[in-house]
């Protein structure tokens, strides 16, 4: 039962710091663009280095 009384404290701590960091990825733009990097790899590069 003793574990309880750390385990409650400390899982309300890692979802405070989950929550902060989803937070701070919305502010600093992180999902602002979801579609073009999914899509970059099926375009085709102009330049093309010869070996």
């Amino acid at each position: 039962m003793l574990i309880v009384y750390l385990l409650i404290p400390l899982s309300i701590i890692l979802l405070g710091l989950a929550v902060w960091a989803f937070f701070w990825a919305v502010n600093n733009g992180q999902f602002d663009d979801l579609d073009t990097p999914a899509e970059r790899i099926l375009h085709e590069d102009d330049e093309r280095n010869p070996l």
